[in-house]
């Protein structure tokens, strides 16, 4: 199927969204990246300041994230040396008398929480018009001091051919979750919306070796790109769950699970693995749907498919 045929939204939509993990990203550390549409560089520099920049040198478009070096707190272009601020304006040319003060690159607004990166997008150019939080308290304090009741990240990723808004509607799609993942009961999803924030709580349940064990899965979505998702059941588990466009046509899924220590280390890994499997198990199930599903502008519902309609009307506020 081409992808102009399946209708989905013509603008990547605002939001904050992760572009990578803070341990990625040492001081004099320099990568590439490409998310929205955009190539970036992000780099770190010597001091420990984070930037996101416009990868393409104003000079003659050497690529930054292909052999620039951090030098101080600058970003040197492999090219002819040209030096970048974390600001994005160039410091100097070491070859020419008069200095190009206002050559510059544009800087992405850029947030680490939890050792995630995320970086605000506005497909108008707008700076940030709301927040995300700025600590997970399971993860541990904003200052970096981490919460030892928690485990540390286990990540999982994938690319997927579909859009933020199709893949974020699963949170409020009730009947998916017994009929394509097979969850015991069909859970009643309660939906609330403040402004950018999304708040669906289920009663759910999972089928173990030892029998069915209830549980409830809360989120809050902060636009498309940040899902904090908190399991109680088999396991207390957290789940934070960032969605970011790499283009028009694919996304990149992260999630990034935590669990809370049980009686040791090892009930606390056999446990946690568990849960972590059978929600990848999940994901994996849902990517054949979104790759190969059309968005329908008028969709036919029922009761029982949970507040689809809702999550649509509070989504359109992400499109400039």
């Amino acid at each position: 199927m081409h992808e102009a045929s399946r209708n989905f939204p013509a603008r990547l939509p605002s939001g904050w969204f992760q572009i990578a993990y803070s341990d990625e990203i040492a001081p004099g550390d320099v990568k590439p990246l490409k998310y929205f549409g955009k190539d970036l560089v992000i780099f770190r520099t010597e001091d420990g300041e984070l930037s996101v920049l416009d990868a393409f040198c104003p000079h003659l478009g050497a690529h930054l994230g292909h052999g620039g070096t951090v030098k101080g707190s600058e970003i040197e272009c492999p090219f002819h040396a040209w030096r970048f601020g974390p600001d994005g304006l160039c410091k100097g040319v070491p070859y020419a008398k008069r200095q190009p003060r206002k050559a510059k690159l544009d800087r992405w607004h850029t947030k680490e929480v939890a050792n995630l990166v995320m970086c605000w997008h506005h497909s108008g150019g707008e700076p940030p018009q709301w927040d995300i939080p700025d600590e997970i308290p399971e993860w541990g304090a904003k200052d970096g001091t981490r919460n030892e009741e928690w485990t540390d990240w286990e990540t999982a990723d994938w690319i997927v051919r579909s859009c933020n808004e199709e893949m974020g509607e699963n949170a409020v799609d009730s009947a998916h979750f017994r009929y394509l993942h097979g969850t015991r009961n069909l859970p009643l999803s309660e939906a609330t919306f403040d402004g950018p924030v999304l708040r669906v709580f289920s009663a759910t349940g999972m089928e173990t070796p030892r029998g069915p064990v209830d549980g409830s899965v809360e989120s809050l979505g902060y636009g498309f790109g940040m899902g904090i998702v908190r399991f109680k059941g088999l396991a207390e588990t957290l789940n934070i769950g960032c969605t970011t466009p790499i283009d028009q046509e694919h996304c990149h899924l992260r999630f990034n699970f935590s669990v809370k220590k049980l009686g040791g280390a090892d009930i606390t890994r056999g446990v946690g693995k568990a849960f972590v499997n059978e929600v990848k198990r999940q994901v994996e199930q849902d990517i054949p749907i979104w790759e190969h599903k059309v968005h329908l502008d008028k969709p036919l519902l029922c009761d029982g498919d949970g507040p689809i309609a809702s999550y649509r009307g509070w989504a359109k506020q992400f499109y400039a």
